[in-house]
């Protein structure tokens, strides 16, 4: 039961990312995040292992994180998208109106969830793995429960979003598209525009990354943790 991890890709220019997690409660667990007990013989198989994320809190998000993977899978692999998603063409037909310059060849796409305060708990690195293994680029928070948690999605080239409180400007399964992203990375951009996706257009909105040193900005530019140092 010993696999290799999958390959994961460069951040790329553009991110259309799909929610396909919504959780309020004040704090998420990382054993809400990834059992422990039943997944242990599931430890260097890291995908056997994903097929538990979130079993618990949300059991419909292994479907949905990889009905979106599926559409990344296909990019990387240059197929036409458009021709394979007709939901994706939609949304990127929506996006173009605003941004022509999108194209499948800048735009990578993946899954986030939104949770209120995740991470608490036990410092398992798998809690943020599993998710990327998943295709997942980001978490969205209002605020994250321990730097563990958060360092460990940096590791795994995950984007550790945070977004004010209150009404959150999209909701379960909306697409999110963050124009600029890579360059907002390079350049230490404070305030990062995003925009809910939806059947009358674009609807900006602002996330933050926080604090990021210089070499956890080079992880998720590289991928991830595992991507940056083999350069």
């Amino acid at each position: 039961n010993i696999k290799d991890w999958p390959a994961m890709v460069a951040l790329t220019d553009n991110l259309v990312l799909r929610c396909v997690s919504e959780i309020h409660d004040p704090v998420t667990t990382t054993d809400e995040l990834i059992p422990s007990g039943e997944t242990s013989s599931y430890r260097s198989n890291p995908l056997g292992l994903a097929e538990f994320t979130l079993s618990r809190k949300d059991p419909e998000y292994v479907g949905r994180a990889k009905e979106i993977q599926k559409v990344e899978k296909a990019r990387e692999e240059d197929k036409k998208l458009c021709d394979l998603f007709p939901e994706i063409h939609k949304v990127m037909q929506t996006i173009k109106k605003d941004f022509p310059d999108v194209h499948r060849t800048n735009t990578g796409f993946g899954s986030t969830i939104f949770a209120v305060k995740p991470g608490d708990g036990s410092a398992r690195e798998q809690a943020a793995s599993c998710q990327k293994v998943l295709g997942g680029w980001a978490n969205i928070a209002n605020e994250y429960a321990t730097k563990r948690y958060r360092s460990n999605l940096i590791n795994w080239g995950m984007l550790p979003f945070l977004i004010e409180e209150g009404e959150l400007p999209f909701k379960n399964l909306d697409y999110i598209f963050i124009p600029g992203i890579k360059a907002a990375v390079e350049n230490k951009t404070e305030v990062i525009k995003a925009y809910t996706v939806g059947e009358n257009g674009l609807k900006e909105f602002d996330l933050r990354l926080g604090d990021l040193t210089d070499e956890e900005r080079q992880i998720i530019l590289k991928g991830c943790l595992i991507n940056y140092n083999r350069v």
